[in-house]
């Protein structure tokens, strides 16, 4: 048998392994991560929106308008699963909790425009408007206020205030009979009555929707006990008297058979807001506003009050200001989607390009997919090289070359998707080159020194038999 036969080939040494990376599991990774990261940035942003924040709303008598209203809203908010809650704080009255809310002890509180207004008061919305009726006997019209001032007058409404407003609209307070000159009717009493006891005008003070639900006026009409008068110089006194707004007695709204009044009537009116204080935050007031104004219907009590809420007054020289925040809203609701939403849109493309450059981060540090540069490849070929002496065989340098022809096979396939980056390509050019020469002069040697292949044994065998025979 021959030398090299009898001779076992020495092993090649195993490569060193190479960490490869895979793009698909650390995509995968990134992907998870993506997803995780940004549950948790809207449930931030969730819980940060709807943190709940607690309003304290001071009302008068606990089973007053301003408390009914005050729990109607309560539950509307509840309802609308709002970040406010409302704790309602019930007060002997509504002077006291006007107090209430000027000490800052309250962030919200009804009032009606003849009340002592607090400084910090700002509207929020109108809830109501209160008609002032002047009535005179059947017959008998009242041409000017002036004429009232020589009549003893019956106040029909709901609170003494009302008869403040009366004398002070007719210049009456200070006199020293303004007590028996104007004074609080019993509730519920007919006009009729009141002239025959001695009354020479009633002035009914109400809301506009108890008017219009109160049938008893028709009734006085069919009698013939009555006479409504216009306040011609309505508008006269609301320039005098900011707290009061020209209001108009549609037709009929009275009586409607005989219809009282038979044309639209000039008076004056008081109205009900909602006030809020002026430093209440922004993010509170607008919630606030959009849930009054997109919920009105739930908010009318049963008895009409706040049936037809209306927007605050948005100009500077309104008697009390709507809250900027309200007024914001309010004047939001004739501005285009892009006018409306233009600076959301610009703020959420900002988070939007933060979080991708977090995610972009995240990416390239923590997940390290990102391309390999040329010259790491330079490794794999050197460590082809280092083997080389080790091949004693061509077959074992065959292998060698089908290695080194992978490693180049990678680069060039991943020089075109991007994964292998060009930087260092300069040494992983020499690096193959070096190596390819290696091989080549491998080769050569190898076959120069290759020993030839003897005769078969088995001819040898033969022929000693053929000579012993």
């Amino acid at each position: 048998m021959s030398a090299e036969a009898s001779t076992p080939q020495p092993e090649l040494p195993r490569r060193r392994s190479r960490v490869v990376k895979s793009n698909g599991s650390q995509i995968l990774l990134f992907s998870i991560l993506t997803l995780i990261l940004t549950a948790a940035t809207v449930w931030g942003g969730r819980t940060w929106l709807r943190n709940s924040e607690t309003l304290i709303f001071a009302v008068g008598e606990s089973n007053g308008l301003e408390a009914r209203f005050a729990a109607r809203l309560a539950a509307v908010l509840k309802t609308n699963s709002s970040r406010l809650q409302l704790k309602i704080v019930p007060n002997g009255d509504n002077a006291k909790a006007l107090a209430l809310f000027d000490r800052k002890d309250a962030n919200l509180a009804i009032l009606r425009t003849d009340a002592r207004i607090p400084p910090r008061a700002r509207t929020v919305a109108i809830l109501d408007h209160d008609l002032v009726l002047l009535i005179s006997p059947a017959g008998k019209k009242i041409k000017a206020l002036t004429d009232l001032k020589k009549k003893k007058i019956a106040v029909l409404a709901d609170s003494e205030s009302s008869v403040t407003f009366v004398r002070t609209i007719l210049e009456l307070s200070e006199t020293p009979d303004a007590a028996t000159r104007v004074q609080m009717a019993p509730p519920g009493s007919a006009p009729d009555k009141l002239f025959a006891s001695g009354f020479g005008a009633v002035v009914a003070i109400a809301h506009a929707s108890r008017f219009t639900k109160d049938k008893s006026y028709e009734q006085y009409a069919k009698r013939g006990a009555f006479t409504l008068n216009a306040i011609e110089s309505a508008k006269a006194m609301a320039r005098k008297y900011p707290a009061i707004s020209e209001e108009t007695i549609a037709t009929g709204m009275l009586s409607a058979s005989p219809a009282i009044p038979d044309d639209e009537t000039e008076t004056i009116g008081l109205q009900w807001l909602l006030v809020a204080q002026s430093k209440l935050s922004t993010t509170t007031v607008s919630d606030l506003a959009r849930i009054i104004y997109e919920n009105k219907a739930a908010l009318a009590l049963d008895d009409g009050f706040a049936s037809k809420i209306e927007p605050a007054a948005t100009d500077k020289d309104a008697f009390i200001v709507a809250h900027p925040d309200a007024a914001e809203y309010i004047n939001d609701e004739i501005k285009s989607f892009m006018e409306r939403y233009s600076d959301m849109m610009y703020l959420g493309a900002a988070a939007l390009s933060i979080i991708g450059s977090i995610f972009a981060g995240i990416y390239t540090k923590i997940t390290r997919i990102a391309p390999e540069k040329a010259s790491e490849l330079a490794t794999a070929i050197l460590d082809v090289g280092e083997r080389l002496e080790y091949a004693k065989s061509l077959d074992a340098l065959d292998k060698l070359q089908d290695e080194l022809e992978a490693i180049l096979r990678g680069a060039v396939i991943g020089l075109r998707d991007g994964t292998i980056s060009s930087d260092g390509l300069d040494t992983f050019k020499l690096g193959y080159e070096l190596v390819r020469d290696e091989i080549g002069m491998r080769r050569d040697h190898l076959k120069r020194h290759a020993v030839p292949t003897p005769a078969h044994d088995d001819n040898v065998v033969v022929v000693k038999t053929a000579q012993s025979a």
